[in-house]
């Protein structure tokens, strides 16, 4: 029988806030057996990069990862924010450890090939090491994992920290029973928008296609719903959507075949 794992991603916003971050981390460290933590930190590097004089900008909600500002999210992602999370984990006694991709070459990723879009220096993931992950966490370490990865020809990627939540989880599948939770400002996936109250308890393909269908589902939750989906075909026991106040409840969507 395998061991349980539970991979929590949070989105910056979570993470760059001393309040929120304060209760993340309370609730992440009261977590029991293995964990592994994935973060974002978007606003923190608009904010920064424009302290520089470095214009940021958003395609689909995808950063543009020009030479420039490529520096700024590696300082920003793997320095600032990931460091403030480690520190934080290890005051609440839990033995962390920040990782970006090329940290034991844990995950390599190809630049995104140019077609409508050129984005830059961009990842798409080509694989993660799970034995290097595992390792680590069965000597009781927890791995933080910044949106960064490299291509293994000694170049930073900027890349998406869902899609390093969602393809670290399929990888870790094969050694430990996972549950990927998707944090965010929201309490789950909701039917009403602005209405808190009206969390979608449950999701299969296909509820998630009528709601797409029928507008309920829209925008950049598409695509955070399609990793969800994705993990689960190959081998993640359960994906939840939730709120990172509610992070170890059974509170929010849970996504299932």
């Amino acid at each position: 029988m395998k061991e349980k794992l539970t991979i929590i991603k949070v989105g910056g916003k979570i993470v760059e806030e001393a309040d929120t971050l304060d209760r993340l981390l309370s609730g992440f460290s009261a977590l029991p057996g293995n964990k592994l933590l994935v973060h974002g930190g978007g606003r923190s590097a608009t904010r920064i990069a424009a302290r520089l004089g470095i214009e940021s900008q958003l395609v689909n909600g995808r950063r543009i990862t020009d030479a420039e500002t490529l520096k700024v999210v590696t300082m920003v992602y793997g320095g600032l924010v990931n460091k403030n999370i480690v520190a934080g984990l290890q005051a609440k006694g839990v033995n962390a450890i920040g990782l970006t991709g090329a940290d034991m070459d844990v995950i390599r990723s190809v630049k995104r090939p140019v077609k409508d879009i050129d984005y830059g220096f961009v990842g798409d993931v080509e694989r993660v090491d799970a034995d290097a992950l595992a390792a680590l966490i069965r000597r009781g370490v927890v791995p933080v994992m910044a949106p960064l990865t490299h291509d293994g020809q000694g170049h930073i990627l900027n890349t998406n920290a869902d899609t390093i939540a969602g393809e670290t989880a399929k990888a870790l599948a094969r050694l430990f029973d996972v549950t990927l939770v998707f944090c965010f400002e929201k309490k789950g996936v909701l039917s009403e928008e602005g209405n808190e109250d009206s969390v979608i308890p449950v999701l299969t393909p296909g509820l998630f296609g009528q709601y797409v269908a029928e507008g309920i589902i829209k925008e950049g939750m598409i695509p955070k719903l399609e990793n969800s989906f994705s993990a689960i075909d190959a081998g993640v026991s359960q994906v939840i959507i939730t709120s990172a106040s509610a992070i170890g409840t059974d509170a929010g969507t849970v996504i299932k075949k």
